[in-house]
């Protein structure tokens, strides 16, 4: 403001016209100085170069999509504009950004080179790389194409280029993703390519070889005793190695190369995973249910509330997935968790609280950075910093379960001490009883002596007595074994008097029942009956049988054919009970065929066109085996039942 003062006091019309002039001229050169982009130059000592500030100019496409003749022509050659930041970001989700770099070989290199794309989470990049025609080969990038089809198999997005001497190569890159893009690009000679992708792989070897490491030792140890603890830490580590994969890209290159559409969601399955792990070893290892019943029913709403919204998200709005910020929620519960717990003096939880804090430090760092404090991403360390802390975090929640571990021991020790001196009371307890009871049964002793003698005089009055009891007792037996005797002979004479009886007069179908009063005697009857002379099957003729699902029925041991008791008899196939068949038979052949269907249908209680049907039947049988008949005696009528 002074000088400015002084130039309207000093100065004619005409000098300050001419200083505005000079000023403007000034403005303008600087404004072309900031605007060029600057040309990286390369010889043969160069290995590296990260892209940053003035290296990278971009553009944003503004509604349609453009071509790379547009983009490369001179009317969009002035809407480039230099990088403010030393790693851009496409921020606005789901539009395309154009970028662009210079590289200049100012003499013959002999290497090779490979820019490289070191964010593995873009979704497209549509590289255009100059050719010998002054046009552009295109390389269609991104992770949502299938790792197969990339010229080199790496987890970044490697792209070959060659350098010709002298001249500029423009590279132009339309960068397009659905969620935030980090821009890095680095120029790499093959050969340092090589050592420093060998060299990161082996880091991530180590990293996820302890990973495996933490989780098969406490896959072991819940094995071994059983607490859940220990599987909700495995879940817990297996959940941080997913992620990790997931955001190195290492997942995509490993275990789902040809599902582009499950790389973009699998991280969001890990980091929810992750958190619900967390909160539930929480849970388990400070003993919150006891210790802090109010911030218990917290973390558990958490998970309710965490598992819920990774759903909605999913199902229904999936470039959520991209507030990762979101996980500091459950973080903070269980990092808050810990450290109110270890106020409660509960000394496990100081190993916690410390890996919780290593924790949540990295995902502040990633917070920060992600609201644009880009002076915080310095390096690779600042880069791989999650990472790291969540390395150290596993190596403290480690010591944590074997702090709880050497406390449930020093507890049980306590406990078995106490345990020691109570049962040494209790065995001198018991050898003061010991010695009052020996007094005791000493004194018990002379007793039971004295009764012993008096009991054994008795015993041999006894004993006499049982010798006299025992020979009456084999003279009765010897009685009743002659009365037995007695006794079935009576009864087969009376069974047989009986039968013969009922056999030989009208008798009704009570006294008939009293020799078949059942099915089961009927069926018993009709098997001496048809097999009285021996079974032999119907198939295969076959004499050997077992017993079939029915009863009295048999089945051949050689084809399983099951033949029926009823099977070629005149009850066969027929739903009256049979032992009111077997009266019905009888009666007809005591009659000789002269009693009535209607006779017969009032007897037996059956309709009188099914009596007058085996009526006629049985008739015609009697007619036909009239000569067996003769012969047959008071069983005669049992010839009239096999067909």
């Amino acid at each position: 403001m002074p000088v400015l003062t002084n130039i309207f006091k000093k100065d004619t019309l005409q000098k300050l016209i001419g200083k505005l002039l000079l000023l403007f001229v000034f403005l303008v050169s600087q404004q072309i100085c900031a605007s060029a982009q600057r040309v990286l130059e390369v010889d043969s000592s160069t290995e590296q170069h990260i892209f940053s500030f003035a290296d990278i100019q971009w553009i944003k496409e503004q509604g349609k999509e453009l071509s790379i003749t547009e983009v490369s022509s001179a009317a969009y050659n002035k809407l480039f504009r230099p990088s403010l930041k030393s790693t851009p970001v496409n921020k606005d989700l789901g539009t395309a950004y154009w970028y662009r770099i210079k590289v200049r070989a100012n003499q013959k290199v002999d290497k090779n080179f490979l820019l490289e794309f070191f964010d593995q989470t873009i979704d497209s990049i549509t590289a255009y790389v100059p050719n010998e025609n002054n046009g552009f080969n295109r390389l269609n990038l991104g992770d949502s194409h299938h790792f197969s089809s990339r010229f080199v198999h790496h987890k970044n997005f490697e792209i070959p280029i060659t350098l010709p001497v002298g001249k500029d190569q423009t590279y132009y890159f339309r960068i397009k993703s659905s969620q935030p893009a980090d821009v890095i690009i680095v120029l790499r000679s093959v050969n340092w390519f090589i050592e420093y992708a060998l060299n990161e792989y082996f880091t991530f070897g180590v990293f996820y070889g302890m990973i495996l490491v933490f989780s098969f030792y406490n896959l072991i140890m819940y094995i071994y005793l059983r607490q859940i603890q220990y599987l909700f830490y495995v879940g817990y580590n297996m959940s941080i190695g997913l992620y990790e994969m997931c955001v190195d890209g290492i997942a995509y290159q490993y275990l789902w190369p040809n599902s582009p559409a499950w790389n973009q969601t699998a991280y969001a399955v890990a980091i929810c995973s992750m958190s619900v792990f967390a909160m539930l070893f929480t849970l388990k290892l400070l003993h919150v249910k006891t210790k802090a019943p109010s911030l218990y029913k917290l973390l558990n709403a958490l998970i309710a509330v965490r598992i819920l919204t990774f759903f909605c998200m999913y199902f229904w709005k999936q470039e959520w997935f991209t507030y990762r910020f979101i996980e500091s929620i459950p973080l903070t519960a269980a990092f808050f968790t810990g450290i109110w717990i270890y106020k409660k003096g509960y000394r496990p939880a100081r190993y916690f609280v410390i890996g919780y804090s290593f924790l949540f430090a990295g995902f502040l760092l990633k917070f920060l950075i992600m609201l644009g404090l880009s002076w915080l991403n310095f390096s690779v360390i600042s880069y791989y910093s999650l990472t790291i802390c969540f390395i150290l975090e596993m190596v403290f929640l480690s010591l944590a379960i074997g702090d709880k571990v050497r406390l449930f021991k020093r507890k049980k020790d306590k406990a078995q001490q106490a345990m020691i001196k109570q049962m040494r009371d209790n065995e001198k307890l018991k050898d003061a009883i010991n010695r009052k009871l020996e007094k005791k049964v000493e004194l018990r002793t002379r007793e039971v002596t004295e009764q012993a003698e008096i009991i054994e005089q008795q015993n041999k009055r006894l004993l006499e007595s049982n010798n006299l009891l025992k020979e009456q007792a084999n003279e009765i037996s010897r009685i009743n074994a002659l009365l037995e005797q007695d006794n079935k002979e009576l009864k087969v004479g009376i069974e047989s008097v009986t039968r013969a009886r009922i056999m030989s007069a009208d008798v009704d179908f009570t006294e008939f029942s009293k020799i078949y009063p059942d099915k089961d005697s009927c069926f018993k009857f009709l098997a001496e009956l048809k097999w009285g002379e021996g079974y032999h099957c119907k198939k295969c003729n076959t004499s050997k049988y077992i017993e079939g699902h029915t009863p009295y029925s048999r089945r051949c041991n050689s084809c399983g054919y099951e033949e029926s008791v009823l099977i070629d008899t005149i009850f066969q196939n027929s739903r009256i009970p049979i032992n009111k068949l077997f009266y019905l038979v009888f009666l007809i052949y005591s009659s000789k065929g002269r009693i009535s269907s209607h006779k017969l249908a009032q007897v037996l209680e059956i309709r009188q066109n099914t009596c007058w049907t085996y009526s006629a039947k049985i008739k015609k049988m009697m007619n036909d085996r009239k000569n067996e008949l003769k012969k047959a005696g008071e069983q005669g009528w049992s010839k009239l039942v096999l067909e």
